[in-house]
């Protein structure tokens, strides 16, 4: 059974960093990803970063290259979501998501998300 246990949201000011963390169970073999989508109020389901377990390559949304690092640690099975010079219109709520391949779009699981607020 696939499960996800995110950690590190919260509230921070613009141009303020963040990261969160994805604890990652349950998967037979590193054929899969991880990454993040975000929702928030009023606004579609937006796919921000995703990463290969098997070979590392990662991937990104426009909203999130340059700025947010996506990387993982094989043995403790986690996924880190490092987030710089974070601006008010990154506030939603983050899901920690997995899928066989990443498109940034379609996921397979998701976790109850957190929520990121940047705001002074």
């Amino acid at each position: 059974q696939v499960q996800l246990v995110e950690s590190g949201g919260g509230l921070v000011q613009p141009g303020g960093s963040l990261r969160l963390s994805c604890a990652a169970s349950g998967f037979t073999s590193d054929d899969y990803v991880i990454g993040w989508f975000r929702q928030a109020p009023g606004k579609e389901r937006e796919g921000v970063s995703c990463i290969s377990i098997s070979d590392g390559t990662t991937y990104y949304g426009v909203s999130a290259e340059g700025r947010f690092t996506i990387s993982r640690d094989r043995r403790q099975n986690t996924v880190y979501l490092q987030m710089n010079s974070l601006e008010p219109e990154d506030t939603a709520v983050y899901y920690c998501a997995s899928a066989t391949h990443c498109s940034l779009d379609t996921w397979d699981y998701w976790d109850q998300g957190t929520q990121v607020t940047v705001s002074s």
